[in-house]
């Protein structure tokens, strides 16, 4: 079996030139390749004890949907304002250009519950950030957040230094 770096697809100078887009459809696309990353993902959670996996949309819901159900726990969704049907909790936060809204449901996390984060990829990690104030928020506790990719040049982590975070794939690059 290919290594899963394998099975990224590297395109040149896109969206803008000097950039390297890290595709992650060419994962998706092959049976092998989804399986591999969702396994290693999933193996960065071994040891951790916690209650709910939280992953935002859209590209969260695909990798944390599956690791909640091989882990037989509950998933909860974050999505852009507007598009959940309850009361939520919401927080703007910084775009590369402009600003965003994401949102929860009030009564997604209780009190107390321990919470992992899954996500596809980490870049300035200012929507895992605003995440991670939603879950506090609501009074979760944050105990590990898990990336397929990380684009290490974009210092993400920084934003996100008092977590225990895990990438499966490192770029040194933008």
């Amino acid at each position: 079996m290919k290594k899963l770096e394998e099975y990224v697809r590297s395109i040149p100078d896109f969206p803008e030139e000097g950039i390297i887009f890290r595709d992650i459809t060419s994962i998706l696309q092959d049976k092998d390749g989804l399986h591999l990353a969702i396994d290693q993902m999933q193996s960065e959670l071994d040891g951790i004890d916690f209650d709910v996996v939280i992953g935002p949309e859209s590209r969260g819901f695909i990798f944390g949907v599956p690791i909640a159900y091989n882990l037989n726990k509950p998933f909860v969704p974050v999505r852009k304002k507007g598009k959940l049907p309850c009361e939520t909790v919401e927080i703007e936060y910084d775009l590369e250009y402009g600003s965003a809204i994401i949102e929860m449901h009030k009564d997604s996390i209780k009190p107390g519950q321990k919470v992992v984060i899954i996500d596809d990829l980490i870049a300035t990690g200012g929507t895992i950030e605003a995440i991670t104030k939603l879950v506090e928020q609501l009074g979760g506790e944050i105990v590990k957040i898990v990336f397929l990719m990380e684009l290490e040049g974009l210092s993400g982590r920084d934003k996100l230094k008092n977590y225990d975070i895990a990438s499966v794939i490192k770029y040194p690059g933008k």
